[in-house]
Formats: C-alpha cells, structure tokens, sequence
C-alpha cells in the first residue's frame, strides 16, 4: 500500500519543506485520497520512492474505467434524486391515505344527506340507466315480473325501447330505487364540479375532517368534555382485548402530540455518554425517571431517549444524571436531521470552522527513523 494512504491528518517531519495553504490541495478522509497539482508541482524536495509513488496514485485516480466512472456518477445522482423521490412519494402515499379512508367516506356521508333531507336532485333517465345493473336481487325478480305481464298485456308493442322506458317508470315507483338514482344524480353533479381532473368538491371531506378534530380538541378540554373522555377510557380499559393495546398507544400519542405543559414533548436535547464513557450520544429527553432509580443513584436523574440512526423512530431509552448530561442548544427537528444522516447534517449554529483550512505538512516518512533519532520528528495528535 502507498505510503500517503497511511498519512495521519497532520504530521510534521524536520528537514522537508513544509506546504502551506495545503488545505484547498488536500482531501483527507480514512487517508489522503486525493492529491492535487500543487503537490506534485512541489515534490522536488521527496526522494524518488516517493515522487514515483505520487506520480502513480495520479495516474491512478486518472486512468478510471467506465464502469468504474459510471458507478461513481450513478451513485452521485442517486443520492441527488432519492431524496426528492421520497418525499414526493411519501407526500402523494399520504394524500391517497386520507383521500381514500378520510375524506371519501364523509363525502360519501354529505351526499348521502343530501338525498335524505332534501327534494334536490331530480334524478334524470341516464342516472336511472345507470343503476339499472345494479338492482338488488329481490328488485330484479320483481321487475322481471313486471317485464312479463307487459309483455302479455302490450303484445308486438312491447319492444326494447317501450321495455326501458317502462322499466324507467316502475323504478320511480320504488322508494329505494328512487334514492340511489336520486344519489347518482348527486354524485354526477358532484364529479361536474372540477378544475382539470382534480375534483373540487373532495376537497370538502377533507375540510370538514379538519373541522370535526378541531370542534372535538375545543369540547374535551373543558370540565364536562375532560370528565366524558375519562369514562369512555374506563369503559375501553374494560374491553379484554383492547385494554391490552390501547393505553401503550395512547401513552405513545400522549408523549408525541401532547403540550408541554403536560410535559409530554421532545422539546429538550442533551448529549450523554451512551453506550459507554467516552462516546457521546445525542438524546432527547423525555421527562423526569423513576422514583426507584432516583433515590438509588441519589441525585435528579433524567430519561432520555437515544434514536437509532437512521432510523430515528426506534432507539433506547436509558436513565441517567441530570449533571451528566450537556444541554445542547439545537431544536429537535436538528437532532432528527442528524441522526437520520448520520451525523452528516450538522446544525449550522454547531458546525466546526473547516479544520482542512489549517497548516498541514505531509512529509518524507522514509525519513522519520533518522529524524526521530535526531528529535526531530513530532507528530501531531
């Protein structure tokens, strides 16, 4: 392996020529990967290995095959596509979601009220053509009864034309019959109603669901809506097998939509050594611990929740003292940032000044045993 790929970040050896400004010269990740023009212009002062082995990794890095190139630039914009991908996907999975299990059966509701509490609409003969395949089985032994003493009674004038606008007529006689054509003309006026293919009148459902969570949010936070919202808990936690499932979901819902003042929020980021002393790990603190842990390690103690990269949802929940904690001055939204990256996403306001800006002497090593013979040689932690 070439000497370079080994290179501590800095390293200083007596008797070369330091590089200054190196820092716009020198890519440093797991080694030097990558050496530019301006190192090699000024490699006179190496010895031959060394210049041979520079000018080999130059050659290297150039001399790239297509498949390896392709690879490389596929990857680049997979990363750059992927994301957009994602969240355009998750965003249109999320509006079917609602469209299709929220949205569509209050509409389905609204139209439904409609044909019960008012005259309007006047069903036309095409929306009694179209449920006419879909009668019950009972109403279409029913009009075949009817089909067939038409048929004794018109003769040779009971032809397909007379049979359909006679089957119209019986419909209308049939309450029932008369409410889903009623409801077809609803739903005909209501597909009418459109900018381009987007449905407007959806649109309602969707309005009146946010309505509906809304009114419930105002009525069981006062006294009377509190004291119902307890009973009806007391009666689920009575259910066998629904006692078993809905207080974790509940505390779950509590802890990730609850107000601060219940204490139930993400609102607090901390770094504590986890999974040992010396490794730091971001947490979000989720409230005070058990009463048991505390009175044991005898000092306030925290439970923080540490989110698994890169999936933040699930973690570990750990209880430690509150004064081996660091509070860190980033919002929570941050903290997912940088788990979910894996520690790539910094926040702006903790990001460190660019370290590869600074002075960086990479030297001979061929030289290192007789420098550090003479105390030359120092190398930088």
């Amino acid at each position: 392996m070439p000497w370079y790929l080994g290179v501590p970040n800095r390293l200083r050896v007596a008797g070369a020529k330091p590089l200054t400004g190196l820092g716009s010269d020198l890519m440093l990740a797991a080694g030097l990967r990558f050496v530019s023009a301006t190192v090699l212009n000024e490699r006179a002062s190496y010895p031959a290995t060394v210049r041979t082995d520079l000018r080999l990794f130059m050659d290297g890095r150039k001399k790239l095959s297509f498949g390896a190139n392709f690879r490389h630039f596929f990857i680049r914009g997979l990363a750059i596509v992927l994301p957009t991908v994602l969240t355009i996907w998750l965003l249109l999975a999320a509006y079917q979601f609602v469209q299709v299990r929220i949205a569509d059966p209050i509409n389905r509701g609204l139209k439904g009220l409609v044909v019960r509490l008012t005259p309007w609409p006047v069903p036309a003969d095409s929306d009694f053509d179209a449920i006419r395949d879909r009668l019950m089985p009972a109403e279409q032994d029913a009009w075949q009864v009817e089909s067939e003493r038409l048929d004794r009674d018109l003769g040779a004038a009971y032809t397909s034309t007379t049979k359909i606008s006679e089957l119209r007529e019986w419909m209308k006689r049939h309450q029932d019959i008369m409410m889903r054509a009623r409801y077809s003309a609803v739903d005909r006026w209501w597909q009418s109603i459109r900018i381009g293919n987007w449905l407007v009148m959806d649109l309602i459902g969707l309005v009146l669901a946010i309505a509906v969570i809304y009114i419930a949010g105002l009525i069981l936070t006062s006294f009377i809506g509190r004291r119902l919202y307890h009973r009806g808990e007391e009666l689920i936690n009575r259910v066998p097998l629904i006692r078993r499932v809905y207080p974790a979901v509940k505390q779950v819902t509590d802890f990730v939509m609850g107000s601060q003042r219940e204490g139930l929020s993400f609102s607090r980021v901390v770094a504590v050594e986890y999974p040992r002393k010396g490794l730091w790990s971001i947490g979000l603190v989720t409230g005070d611990t058990m009463n048991v842990i505390e009175n044991r390690i005898g000092q306030p103690c925290l439970t923080v929740f540490v989110p698994s990269s890169p999936t933040p949802i699930t973690g570990y929940v750990i209880s430690v003292p509150k004064a081996e904690t660091i509070d860190l001055p980033i919002s929570v939204e941050d903290a997912m940032k940088f788990s979910v990256s894996g520690g790539v996403v910094i926040p702006p306001n903790q990001q460190i000044p660019n370290r590869c800006d600074a002075t960086v002497s990479v030297q001979n090593p061929l030289a290192s045993e007789s420098a550090a013979r003479s105390g030359a040689v120092h190398p930088i932690d």
